[in-house]
């Protein structure tokens, strides 16, 4: 049954990897719209179907475009953008939409947002979230079988099983998205009292109940972010969950930032993320989502700290898989 027919991308303010396009101009093609943010773990989860579908089907009518509407200030950046594309591997067209008109074109709500349209532009399938890779790909094969497609494949594009790209272990995640600003931060346990934007020294309680955190050492508490003033500051996080990710970004473009990260106190050897080495040590150089834990034995509730060398870090949000 149809939902509806393929919105304008005229709200879009650039393009990346194509020339504008339109509906109209689309007609024929069997079309994937993907809303996407760079730094969203539950976009990124997704993002290897995505790219190996647009692989896969294009030569066969298929014509995937991401959306880039963006969730913090810094991913609204143009630059941050396309070295976001580039290093994600990211080769179909991208549309920029850093006011929302796009997103509000499609009456979207959601990151990741998939709608799939046949060829004669009506929208026949929409994903919210992540999740309903086999469904989808099975409708775009039908679609573009039904628009004239010849030798479309009947495999499923494997899932990734490694990097920030790997499904999350649902099984055992007990920790959801926790945002550190002072708009949606919550179960902050770092002893009051807390400043709002201005330099504050806190210290982190010795324990923590799972799903709080505190920071340690001299901090500015922004709307959306959170950011270390001296060497030495710290965020504490109670988790339970195969993997730890924090969204963080160089206070000033270009600056590096040594950290390390600590796993209930010690180095965290094995369970260290793709952005950190056994020691812990790792270096904020560029706005993105950090891997910072992914362990392999037994899921139970653990302590994972990430503390600066240097000042000029900024942290956003803490996601888990």
């Amino acid at each position: 049954m149809s939902e509806g027919r393929l919105a304008s991308f005229d709200g879009a303010t650039g393009w990346i990897n194509s020339e504008p396009l339109t509906p109209e101009g689309l007609r024929g093609k069997v079309v994937l719209v993907d809303f996407w943010t760079f730094t969203c773990i539950n976009w990124l989860r997704t993002l290897s179907y995505v790219r190996g579908w647009a692989e896969k089907y294009t030569d066969h009518g298929l014509v995937v475009i991401g959306v880039h509407t963006p969730e913090f200030p810094f991913e609204a950046d143009r630059a941050n953008v396309e070295h976001a594309v580039a290093e994600m591997r990211i080769g179909y067209p991208v549309a920029l939409d850093p006011d929302y008109a796009v997103w509000q074109d499609f009456g979207n709500h959601y990151w990741p947002a998939l709608y799939l349209a046949d060829a004669q532009g009506k929208i026949q399938h929409h994903v919210f979230g992540e999740g309903g890779y086999d469904e989808t790909e099975r409708t775009i094969q039908r679609l573009l079988r039904e628009a004239g497609a010849h030798d479309v494949p009947n495999d499923l594009v494997p899932p990734a099983l490694d990097g920030v790209e790997a499904q999350a272990d649902w099984d055992h995640l007990r920790s959801p998205e926790s945002y550190v600003g002072a708009q949606q931060g919550r179960n902050f346990a770092s002893p009051r009292p807390t400043v709002f934007d201005q330099p504050h020294r806190y210290t982190a309680p010795d324990s923590l109940i799972l799903n709080s955190w505190a920071l340690s050492g001299d901090w500015t508490i922004g709307d959306g972010e959170v950011m270390v003033n001296q060497a030495g500051g710290g965020i504490r996080y109670r988790f339970h969950a195969r993997d730890v990710n924090l969204v963080l970004r160089p206070a000033t473009p270009g600056i590096a930032v040594p950290f390390h990260v600590l796993l209930d106190g010690a180095a965290p050897g094995a369970a260290h993320g793709v952005d950190v080495d056994e020691a812990g040590r790792g270096t904020l150089t560029e706005p993105r989502l950090y891997q910072l834990i992914r362990q392999s034995g037994p899921i139970e509730d653990r302590t994972v700290e990430i503390v600066f060398d240097e000042p000029g870090a900024e942290a956003y949000v803490f996601t888990f898989g």
